[in-house]
């Protein structure tokens, strides 16, 4: 992933020099600029050095920075947030016959090109009877995720007339196909994402509300305070787990279980170091003795807000969340510019459901850790767009 933001970055300063001196910069860049910037705040804060400050924030800025500034300069007007929204829409029709494919044969296609296995544990490839595709990717979250804002474009582009033809087929047939590859593929998560954006997909047609959207997006800052004071754990985390035990199977009730117990234990690391964190090489895990005497780790790390917590404090928690939620808001606020009623437009409705993809994705971020820098160019490409 950093070899291509690099080689994107590079090419766009050899070959298109003037975006850069096109580009304005923004208030509501100031997200992606701490977050880029607080490894290094880490890094000194806990006497790791100046070098291995300046290496975590160019890790930081290339893995963050890279695509979003990528997105700046080349997504925030109509006709790049359309483009870019075809262009998931048509790589989840390519995806589609792969994933099939592993649904039935399993996770093969890594191994058959690149001669290894994608994803580390095979078992996890394994859901409700059958297989989970990973294809290319990391992780079947991955592609479930992938999957799930490919359909929710597709969705939206037939509802509101964006796209009427794909390769001269109408698009409610591969609509349709894409909608069942998505059932098939086996990401419980995904599966509620979708169906929550299609919730707020249908009240801003419907009801010409963006309320379901603005809860999204309140309920994940909620949520982050929550679990950054550790206020979601104990009681607290068994009574949210008796809640969801109802509507969720018992092996994911159990992951998930699993999760709030050591984000219990990561938390409370956290803060003893809550403003900067605690830097890299592992320093943010909790560590115990074993029965052979030996030093271990004992916590593992899946959500990206745990993760980012512990390593860069508070700073980096806000700061990359607020990257991705903040142009979210700030377009479903303009109620002067982008009303409701106009969300179905076929200008505007590229646009629109980009700003509901990013917070499903970070909701998602809040339980797991599946980098893709698509999310993040868009967000610049969103926090550009006027």
């Amino acid at each position: 992933m950093s070899a291509t933001c690099y080689s994107i970055l590079i090419a766009t300063v050899i070959f298109d020099f003037q975006r850069f001196r096109n580009y304005k910069f923004s208030w509501i860049d100031l997200p992606i600029i701490i977050c880029s910037l607080s490894p290094f705040m880490a890094s000194i804060s806990n006497n790791l050095g100046v070098y291995d400050g300046l290496a975590s924030s160019l890790s930081q800025t290339v893995r963050y920075g890279f695509p979003y500034l990528l997105g700046r300069l080349y997504l925030g007007n109509f006709l790049g947030m359309k483009r870019l929204a075809m262009a998931i829409f048509v790589s989840g029709l390519i995806y589609m016959p792969l994933c099939l494919y592993e649904v039935i044969m399993s996770p093969q296609l890594h191994r058959m090109v690149y001669g290894f296995m994608g994803q580390r544990q095979f078992i996890q490839s394994i859901r409700l009877g059958g297989y989970r595709p990973t294809v290319f990717l990391f992780h079947g979250l991955s592609v479930g995720m992938w999957m799930m804002a490919a359909t929710l474009i597709g969705w939206w582009f037939w509802q509101s007339g964006t796209l009427k033809k794909v390769w001269n087929i109408p698009i409610t047939f591969f609509v349709a196909a894409l909608t069942v590859t998505f059932i098939l593929i086996k990401s419980t998560g995904a599966y509620i994402y979708l169906a929550y954006g299609l919730m707020v997909l249908f009240s801003t047609k419907w009801l010409r509300k963006k309320i379901l959207l603005i809860i999204l997006i309140v309920s994940i800052s909620i949520y982050l305070f929550l679990g950054a004071t550790g206020q979601v754990s104990g009681t607290k985390g068994d009574q949210f787990l008796d809640l969801l035990s109802s509507v969720i199977p018992e092996q994911r009730l159990s992951s998930l279980e699993f999760r709030l117990d050591n984000e219990e234990i990561l938390v409370e690391k956290a803060l003893e170091r809550p403003i900067f964190g605690w830097g890299g090489w592992g320093r943010n895990r909790v560590y115990d003795y074993n029965s052979a005497g030996e030093l271990v780790n004992i916590s593992t790390t899946d959500s990206l807000w745990v993760i980012q917590y512990g390593i860069n404090g508070a700073l980096g928690l806000i700061s990359i969340f607020a990257t991705s939620l903040l142009p979210s808001l700030m377009f479903v606020v303009s109620k002067s510019r982008y009303p409701a009623r106009f969300w179905f437009h076929p200008k505007i409705a590229p646009v629109a459901v980009i700003s509901v993809i990013l917070p499903i994705y970070m909701l998602d971020c809040t339980f797991n850790n599946q980098y893709n820098p698509v999310f993040m160019f868009l967000s610049g490409g969103l926090a550009g767009f006027r």
